[in-house]
């Protein structure tokens, strides 16, 4: 028998593409990064609800770029926009220098607004993230009124820069007064409804007029008219009318963060239609952009004290994302698309109630148009001690459970992100184009995932977390 070379072994087949992306992406990127750590895919294609990964799976995509597409990826008249601009010849990059696309997004912007704030109203075009548009709002506030204090709310977020941050409800080292947030499910007041939101009225009022209370007069309120982040959490309109009249009452500026309400997403235009008031100061971005980044301030002309220079930024004119923006609102304007938010985000909640007679983990479903989110608990742990004896504590959030539905729906091809104070409420921001259909099929999906992450001992926590 003759002595022969040993067969060569043949070499693993490769890695597929997108586990080397993913691979690089951790070793390369920052501890700071979020999503990719309970998303690991690699986006390639997308077109409306649905995104390609480089795996070759669909996904149904309800995180809209955390509410910024409001038509969804891609939208034909956003590319259009695009195209425009790009095959003109247009600069680019123009500082704050006055251009025809700037005047015409300028245009429909203020064609949106709530009529009586727009027809005596100044904008301010800021940095390209939200945050710095909310760093701009304090500035203005501070320069017109004279004064630097700063009244925020309990479970809000205003964004990552430090301005912002102090403002939002995780700060630690703060220089602001925290006032309550009305909530129901899980009322500050243990009572919850109408007599919990009087309360937390109540309390600001007494807080801002007690000589002792020791809240100097403020620069201004800011407040979220959706807290978002917070978790899904809709201020009632008759606690925003009490906040504006309150404020209105002791010269205070009224700020409204709608940098993820805005654009149609809680079924008006802007959220704070809902309650009729008008503000002094609106924080406008994501959505504003078509996709692109942008962020402004808009603010009632008494307000506009502030020096040439006060606030600026070199890229703070993103003529891409104007002409994107401007064919954005425009489209959702003509076309009625906040109140096809509101018909479709009701049905939506409703089907999501039906479930809880089932599934005893979904302690509440809330939200306004198509901001909704539901929170999950643990039904069988000890309650959450009560604040009042007048009505029973909600079961304590169950965030292990909540990162086990984002996994189980991700399997199934569906994107949702988790949010509120302990990451335990799953949250839907689809396109504002959704369809019935596809609308059924989120549903479906999510009934599904969580159905499966209930069954599941481990509730596969470990399997959400990647590196």
């Amino acid at each position: 028998m003759s002595v022969t070379e040993p067969a060569p072994v043949a070499p693993p087949p490769a890695a597929p593409a997108h586990e080397g992306i993913l691979r690089r992406q951790s070793l390369r990127e920052s501890a700071a990064r979020t999503y990719a750590r309970s998303l690991p895919i690699v986006p390639v294609r997308a077109r409306g609800l649905t995104i390609e990964g480089a795996d070759g799976r669909r996904y149904l995509d309800c995180l809209s770029g955390a509410g910024t597409l409001a038509l969804g990826h891609n939208h034909p008249v956003v590319l259009e926009a695009i195209r425009r601009v790009i095959d003109s010849g247009a600069p680019l990059h123009v500082l704050d220098l006055a251009t025809p696309v700037k005047d015409a997004f300028t245009t429909e912007l203020f064609a949106t607004l709530p009529r009586e704030f727009a027809e005596n109203a100044r904008i301010q075009f800021c940095g390209p993230a939200g945050t710095d548009a909310v760093e701009a709002a304090f500035k203005l506030v501070r320069a017109a009124t004279g004064r630097d204090g700063l009244l925020t709310f309990t479970g809000a977020y205003h964004g990552m820069t430090a301005g912002a941050l102090e403002a939002s409800g995780g700060a630690r080292d703060v220089r602001v007064t925290r006032l309550p947030f009305p909530q129901d499910y899980r009322c500050p007041f243990g009572i919850g409804g109408e007599r919990g939101a009087a309360l937390a009225a109540r309390w600001t009022e007494h807080l801002l007029d007690d000589e002792k209370g020791g809240v100097p007069a403020p620069a201004g309120m800011i407040l979220e008219p959706v807290q978002g982040e917070g978790g899904v959490n809709p201020a009632p309109d008759a606690w925003l009318r009490r906040m504006r009249e309150i404020t209105r009452a002791r010269g205070i500026p009224l700020i409204a963060d709608e940098v993820q309400t805005g654009v149609g997403r809680t079924g008006a235009f802007w959220a704070v239609e809902h309650s009729g008031i008008v503000p002094d100061v609106m924080v406008l971005s994501k959505a504003i952009g078509g996709s692109l980044p942008l962020a402004v301030i808009v603010y009632r002309s008494e307000l506009d004290l502030w020096q040439p220079g006060a606030h600026a930024g070199t890229f703070r004119g993103n003529q891409l994302a104007m002409a994107a923006g401007a064919a954005t609102l425009a489209y959702v304007r003509e076309n009625g698309l906040a109140e096809r938010a509101a018909a479709l985000g009701a049905r939506m909640l409703d089907s999501l109630r039906t479930l809880r007679a089932d599934h005893p983990g979904i302690g509440d479903v809330r939200g306004r148009g198509l901001m909704i989110g539901l929170e999950l608990v643990d039904p069988e742990a000890a309650p959450l001690p009560a604040e009042a004896d007048d009505r029973a504590p909600a079961p304590p959030p169950d965030p292990v459970l909540a990162r086990a539905v984002q996994q189980e729906c991700l399997d199934r091809g569906l994107i949702v992100e988790l949010g509120g104070r302990h990451s335990a409420v799953v949250r839907l921001l689809p396109p504002l184009t959704l369809t019935d259909e596809q609308a059924s099929a989120v549903i479906d999906r999510l009934a599904d995932a969580l159905a499966a992450a209930e069954r599941s001992p481990l509730r596969r926590s470990a399997a959400g977390l990647t590196t």
